[in-house]
């Protein structure tokens, strides 16, 4: 949804002067829930901010003239769900509606958006423009996210839930003032949930998944994997699942599915299904069904989540999923560098093919997407370009969730403010711009200095597509198109840009950006003295230090990664 302004030249519209709300207050339920209340609190303090005008938050009173009023007073009769809201604007009031828990205060932020031009750049930069003489078309406005689940998935938004919220992330904390985060749940490697080794491998190695001969003891991965032709296992994973659902009535979803390996079970039973089914998904998607059935019984409005994931992406030829089941595709093996639907990246034709697949014998698809490097956080890292393209094709796709999968355990990974900027803004309004939210990021929050770094945006993109290259989300610097020549034009970026800083916090923001350069130097960059490298590496070290990086990848922890560098 957009407010859109009128044309220049257009029929005369009436608008809402904000000039002229000196006298307004803004209208709340004297029993309203939590997230309408700090809804109310925050339009109170940024409207204040934006015009200077401090309205007071007072109980709503259907006749009193001249109201913001929050979560009460709309005539809107739709259906909002849970996110979707209605902002009715007349020259004389001002309604914002929505649905429990979250509309009404996603309502606020998107007329905070729309109609004032605040953005919510990062948790700790909030852009508020002058909006003392902005007049606001009047109109109803009405919106239902097309993802009922969200999740750009950075450290940043855990850690920070408040500016999460404002981008309408709505699946890391449980603050009801902040509305909470929907019942349904990542669907994501469970096995060892719901049939722990622990308590069952001894007595029952045959629940396990037989591999090259013998039933597999291997726990990394969440794994083992189970034998899913076993009817026992079946059984108990079932129960298992069951009464977590009976413990968490709230719950939504529930996953039921494989761990994190590729050792999946080869025995007779489970290789003459996977053989006629021409997948591995054919037993999987079997055992998920039969589970599936048991559970709808006792919470028939529970859907039961699973991964198509590497071995299991590819559908089966004659299974079919249950209408209570969700299919989560994964990406992990496609190109990064280009949309996925782009038809001359072979890695992406694969899976275009198998979401074709899906989406012909389910209606309800999510996907699990892959936004950074994960062996390597602060390595540039060019995807910025085909983030918005991916999230159009998988609503295109008729997608209901998105999960995707940045630095997500790793504080100040390679640009992490700008891709969760982007990412957080598609993921709620598919039909976006990717590369104008890029601009508007670069120059709104490193103002004086954002050319060099628009620069470098363009030029990194620009250097991998002409090499023809097709980076994963574990590339090797070749793979990023990284060499010396490339490193010292990186440099020269970020330099040209510090130089251009105007203040302190600009100043900070560039340095903190400028981190993957130092690392480009270090892994890409040409031989150097031994002295000059180890005060290169301190550098780079004092910097993340400075900025607050947490994991230099996803499995190593700053430090443990510094001192490898050392």
């Amino acid at each position: 949804m957009t407010i859109v302004k009128p044309e220049v030249g257009a029929g005369k519209r009436a608008l809402l002067d904000c000039a002229r709300m000196r006298n307004w207050e803004i209208a709340v339920a004297a029993d309203t829930i939590p997230s309408e209340r700090y809804a109310a609190e925050e339009f109170q303090r940024l409207f204040k901010e934006a015009t200077g005008l401090n309205l007071p938050i007072r109980p709503f009173e259907t006749t009193a003239p001249h109201q913001v009023s929050i979560g009460v007073g709309s005539t809107a009769a739709a259906d909002l769900g849970e996110e979707g809201f209605c902002i009715e604007i007349s020259e004389n009031r001002l309604a914002i509606a929505g649905g429990c828990p979250r509309g009404v205060l996603y309502g606020v932020y998107q007329l905070l958006e729309d109609g004032l031009g605040l953005r919510f750049l990062s948790h700790d930069h909030i852009h508020i423009p002058d909006a003392s003489g902005t007049k606001i078309p009047c109109g109803t406005y009405t919106y239902i996210p097309t993802l009922s689940f969200r999740w750009s998935a950075c450290r940043e938004n855990s850690e920070y839930p408040e500016g999460a919220t404002r981008l309408r992330i709505n699946t890391v904390t449980d603050e009801k003032r902040l509305g909470g985060r929907t019942g349904q749940e990542l669907i994501n490697h469970s096995f060892h949930r719901l049939l722990p080794f622990d308590d069952y491998g001894t007595d029952h190695p045959e629940y396990y998944a037989l591999v090259d001969g013998k039933r597999d003891t291997d726990r990394h991965g969440a794994g083992p994997q189970l034998c899913v032709t076993n009817p026992d296992v079946v059984e108990i994973v079932a129960a298992t699942a069951s009464k977590t659902l009976d413990e968490n009535p709230q719950q939504q979803n529930i996953s039921i599915s494989q761990a994190d390996t590729l050792r999946y079970c080869r025995c007779d039973t489970c290789e003459a299904v996977n053989q006629r089914e021409k997948s591995p998904m054919g037993a999987q998607l079997e055992f998920v069904n039969a589970v599936a059935a048991r559970i709808e019984g006792a919470h028939p409005h529970v859907k039961v989540g699973t991964l198509a994931y590497q071995y299991t992406r590819r559908a089966p030829q004659t299974v079919r999923p249950r209408p209570n089941i969700q299919i989560q595709l994964c990406s992990i093996e496609c190109c990064t560098l280009h949309p996925i639907d782009d038809q001359d990246c072979e890695k992406n034709r694969a899976f275009c093919r198998d979401m074709d697949a899906w989406g012909e014998i389910c209606n309800d698809i999510w996907i699990w997407n892959y936004d950074t490097n994960f062996s390597n956080y602060t390595l540039p890292f060019p995807n910025l370009r085909s983030i918005a393209p991916n999230v159009r094709y998988f609503v295109g796709n008729n997608a209901k969730g998105a999960f995707m999968q940045a630095a997500h355990n790793g504080l100040t990974g390679e640009l992490s403010d700008l891709r969760n900027y982007i990412i957080s803004r598609l993921l709620w309004e598919p039909g976006l711009d990717g590369e104008a939210l890029c601009e508007e990021f670069i120059r709104l929050h490193y103002k004086e200095a954002a050319q060099p770094l628009l620069d470098y945006v363009e030029m990194l993109h620009d250097n991998a597509e002409s090499r023809g290259l097709h980076p994963t989300c574990f590339p090797s610097v070749e793979e990023v198109g990284l060499d010396p020549e490339i490193t010292i034009k990186i440099q020269d970026y970020f330099t040209r840009a510090l130089e251009l800083a105007g203040s302190d916090v600009v100043r900070s923001r560039i340095e903190k950006a400028s981190i993957c350069a130092y690392k480009a130097q270090i892994c890409a960059g040409a031989p150097m003295e031994p002295a000059a490298r180890a005060s290169l590496i301190e550098h780079y070290i004092a910097l993340c230090r400075r900025y607050g990086l947490t994991h230099g990848s996803e499995q190593r922890p700053a430090e443990t990664y510094f001192a490898k560098l050392e």
